[in-house]
């Protein structure tokens, strides 16, 4: 399987938890230890060798364009696409569809973490199980709503199924997805990515999963957690 070089980051979403602060600012270009969030997410990206980097936009989204000029990062290029209409995570991943490479895994994270979780080892998780999606998941944290088989097959996600067998996990925001998963998606439909994971847990094709305990992991949700961390 060709090696991964494309990212998307989730970046449209109006942070509507995270108010005032984003009244007039997209939460991921809300500065973290003085400079804009998105950014270290970015250098965690280059550092794995991600080549292009996707971003929806929609809330405020000409903030983007000021915050990144030329659309390119440490010589990385940007790739923004804009939502007029806002997606939500399925409908924003096939959004992007014509922008992803067409025969290799994306990576996808979501646009408000702060994290340094190792992924390479998902990376290469991800190409030995030939999964259509592989989740970063951790065993520390809440919610830890996600059951993960000893497989590392997805069991559950958010109690559907009642299924507890698993171990008990946090879904990190980051995940790959294959090519094909793309046609799970439908075009300009506002739905969640995890309705389409619930949809693949019933049908029995799981995603998979892996643990990712090392490094840290924030999912920026409230303004108490922001300033906890801003600093």
């Amino acid at each position: 399987m060709k090696k991964v070089t494309t990212a998307f980051i989730l970046g449209a979403g109006l942070g509507t938890r995270l108010r005032p602060l984003t009244a007039s600012m997209p939460k991921p270009l809300l500065p973290i230890h003085g400079r804009p969030l998105i950014t270290h997410i970015f250098d965690q990206l280059i550092q794995i060798g991600i080549e292009r980097i996707l971003v929806n936009t929609h809330h405020h989204a000409y903030r983007y364009a000021e915050a990144f000029p030329d659309s390119t990062y440490h010589n990385v290029p940007l790739i923004f696409r804009h939502e007029p209409i806002l997606l939500e995570t399925g409908g924003g991943i096939k959004n992007i569809e014509d922008l992803a490479d067409p025969d290799s895994p994306l990576l996808i994270y979501n646009g408000d973490i702060l994290s340094t979780l190792p992924l390479l080892p998902l990376i290469h998780e991800h190409q030995q199980s030939r999964r259509e999606a592989t989740l970063a998941l951790r065993t520390q944290g809440e919610p830890r709503n996600v059951q993960l088989g000893l497989d590392g097959a997805l069991l559950d996600f958010r109690y559907t199924f009642k299924n507890n067998s698993g171990t008990a996990c946090l879904f990190t925001g980051i995940y790959l997805i294959n090519p094909p998963f793309f046609q799970r998606l439908q075009p300009a439909q506002k739905e969640t990515v995890i309705e389409t994971f619930l949809r693949m847990i019933a049908e029995g094709s799981p995603p998979g999963g892996i643990t990712l305990d090392q490094g840290s992991w924030s999912d920026i949700g409230s303004v108490e957690e922001y300033e906890k961390l801003k600093a």
